[in-house]
C-alpha cells in the first residue's frame, strides 16, 4: 500500500533571515516521518533577491518562481506545482511552529476531512505575537461576517489563520482566484461554499524574528479581506436593501395617505420630518439593493431577482427603462402641474411632493443600475 503523499508549501519573498530556521524543522518532519507518508518540501518563490532561493536549493529543497507578485499568487503556484495530494502551508517567517505540522497531517488524515485550519485563537500565542487590533477586532469580526453570510454547519473559528492542510483536488475545485493576502478568507469562502468538511487543530503563533519587516499591511490587507468577502455575498445586500427599501417605502405610502401625525409609543411620527426620513431610508436601500445587482454580473451563477434582470433579454430591457423613465417623467409633468396651480409662487403639498419624488427617483435610480448591470455583463 502506498503512502498518502504531502507537500509543505512555502510562500517566499525575501526570508533568507528565516527561512533556516523553517527548512530545519521541515526536513526533521521529513526524517521523522518517512515511514507514515512521503513529504515534499516546496519553496514558492515570489521574487527574492536575498540568496533565499539558493539556501533552499543548497539544502535540497524544490523551488519554484513565481512571477506574478502577491501572498496568494505564491501560494496558489506552490499549490499547483506540488506533487503531493494533500497540501499544507505555513509562512517562511517562523511565526508559525512547523514542527506542529504533523498534528494538521493526522488530523486530515484520520477524519478524512477536506482541509484542516490551524487555529491560533485556540492555541497558544505568545507575547508580541499578535496585534491587539487583529487579535480582539479584525480576526473575529472577519471570523464573525465569514459565518454570518457563507456557514452552514461548520463555523470558523480563525479565518485568518496562514497555517492550513488541506487536499489538493478540492482547492483546485474551489478555484481561489485572489493574489493578495485576501488569498485566505476566499479559501475559506470556497470551501464553505462547496459544503467541505473542515475541522481546526490549536497552533501555536510566534513574534517575528528581531530587524524582520512583516508583508501584511493592517487596513490595506484588511480592506482586502473584506471586499472579497462581500465579492461573494450578493444577495446579502439583496435582502438587507429590499428589507430596508420595503419597510421605508410602505411606511412612507402610509404617511401620505393616514392623513397627520399619528402617536407610537411616545413618538410623534408621519409629519413632514418622518416622511423626509422615511424618503432618505428608501433611498439607501434601494442603493444598498443595486451594489448586490452590480456584484452579481461578476457572478458566473445568479438566482432570485438579481438572475430574472440579468436574464432580461435587449427588447425588455428596452421597454423597462422605456416605461420607467417615462413614469418619472409623468411624476415630474405631475409636481410641475401642482406647483401651477398655485402661480409658481408656493408649494402648499409638502406630502404628495416627498412621496413623487422619492417614487421617481427610486424608479430612475433602478433603471439606471439594471442599465449598468447590462452594460457591465457586456464583459
Amino acid at each position: 500500500m502506498s503512502l498518502p503523499r504531502i507537500t509543505i508549501v512555502i510562500p517566499c519573498l525575501n526570508e533568507r533571515n528565516t527561512l533556516p530556521f523553517v527548512l530545519e524543522k521541515c526536513l526533521s518532519i521529513q526524517k521523522a516521518n518517512k515511514m507514515k507518508y512521503e513529504l515534499e518540501i516546496l519553496v514558492s518563490d515570489n521574487g527574492s533577491n536575498d540568496g533565499s532561493q539558493e539556501f533552499a536549493k543548497s539544502l535540497g529543497v524544490r523551488v519554484e518562481h513565481c512571477e506574478t507578485k502577491g501572498y496568494g499568487a505564491a501560494l496558489d503556484s506552490g499549490i499547483k506545482n506540488a506533487k503531493g495530494d494533500i497540501i499544507i502551508f505555513a509562512d517562511a517567517d517562523d511565526t508559525y511552529d512547523f514542527l506542529e505540522a504533523p498534528k494538521l497531517i493526522d488530523k486530515i488524515l484520520e477524519t478524512k476531512c477536506d482541509m484542516v485550519i490551524g487555529s491560533r485563537l485556540d492555541g497558544d500565542i505568545h507575547k508580541g505575537a499578535m496585534p491587539f487590533l487583529h487579535r480582539y477586532l479584525g480576526t473575529p469580526v472577519i471570523n464573525w461576517i465569514i459565518n454570518r453570510l457563507y456557514a452552514k454547519n461548520f463555523k470558523i473559528r480563525d479565518s485568518n489563520s496562514g497555517f492550513r492542510c488541506f487536499k489538493k483536488q478540492k482547492y483546485l475545485e474551489w478555484d481561489v482566484k485572489s493574489k493578495g493576502m485576501e488569498f485566505a478568507s476566499e479559501m475559506l469562502i470556497k470551501a464553505l461554499q462547496h459544503d467541505s468538511k473542515m475541522e481546526h487543530v490549536p497552533v501555536s503563533l510566534y513574534p517575528d524574528k528581531p530587524g524582520r519587516t512583516p508583508h501584511l499591511k493592517t487596513w490595506r490587507d484588511g480592506m482586502r479581506h473584506l471586499l472579497r468577502i462581500l465579492f461573494y455575498a450578493p444577495y446579502f445586500f439583496q435582502k438587507l436593501g429590499l428589507t430596508i427599501l420595503l419597510v421605508s417605502f410602505s411606511q412612507l405610502m402610509y404617511g401620505l395617505f393616514s392623513g397627520g401625525i399619528s402617536e407610537v409609543f411616545g413618538f410623534r411620527i408621519y409629519g413632514i420630518h418622518s416622511l423626509v426620513l422615511l424618503s432618505f431610508a428608501s433611498l439607501i436601500g434601494l442603493s444598498i439593493w443595486s451594489v448586490g445587482l452590480q456584484i452579481a454580473t461578476r457572478q458566473s451563477k445568479t438566482y432570485g431577482v438579481y438572475a430574472k434582470i440579468l436574464n432580461w433579454n435587449e427588447d425588455r430591457l428596452f421597454f423597462v427603462l422605456l416605461f420607467g423613465f417615462s413614469a418619472m417623467t409623468l411624476l415630474f409633468l405631475y409636481l410641475i402641474w401642482k406647483w401651477k396651480q398655485n402661480d409658481y409662487l408656493f408649494l402648499n403639498f409638502e406630502r404628495e411632493l416627498i412621496v413623487t419624488s422619492t417614487t421617481g427617483l427610486l424608479i430612475f435610480l433602478f433603471g439606471i443600475n439594471a442599465l449598468t448591470a447590462h452594460i457591465l455583463k457586456r464583459e
